[in-house]
C-alpha cells in the first residue's frame, strides 16, 4: 500500500471530514474487525469492482455501516474517486490485487480510527 495516501487523503476537506460516530463503533465492536473485513471486501467485489457500474457515484451511502464512512473517508466509495486519487484505471474490472488493495485500505483507516 502507498504509505503516503494517508497524508494526501488528510490533506482533503471532504476526506478528512469523515469520522467513525458511536453507533458505528459499538458496531464494530458488537461484530468484530473480522466481519467488518468480509463487509468491506464484500461491498468493494459487488459494488466496486465491476467495469461498469450504472450508479457509479452514488453506490456508497454517506452513512449506515462503518465500511461505507471509511470508503468515503479513503476515496474507495466510487470509481471515478479511485481513479482519482488511487490511479486505478475506469471501464476494467479491478483485479483482485486491487480489490485487496481498497480492503486493506480502509480497513487500515477503521482500525487507526478504531484504536
Amino acid at each position: 500500500m502507498e504509505t503516503d495516501i494517508f497524508e494526501k487523503l488528510s490533506k482533503s476537506k471532504f476526506r478528512s471530514s469523515f469520522k467513525l460516530k458511536q453507533k458505528d463503533i459499538d458496531y464494530i465492536n458488537q461484530k468484530g474487525l473480522e466481519t467488518i473485513e468480509r463487509h468491506a471486501r464484500d461491498f468493494i467485489t459487488k459494488r466496486i469492482s465491476p467495469a461498469f457500474i450504472p450508479n457509479d457515484g452514488k453506490q456508497t451511502p454517506m452513512r449506515g455501516h462503518p465500511v461505507f464512512i471509511a470508503q468515503h473517508a479513503t476515496a474507495s466509495c466510487c470509481r471515478k474517486c479511485i481513479k482519482k486519487w488511487h490511479k486505478f484505471p475506469l471501464g476494467t474490472a479491478l483485479s483482485s490485487r486491487q480489490q485487496d488493495y481498497l480492503v486493506e485500505l480502509i480497513m487500515t483507516w477503521i482500525k487507526k480510527f478504531f484504536n
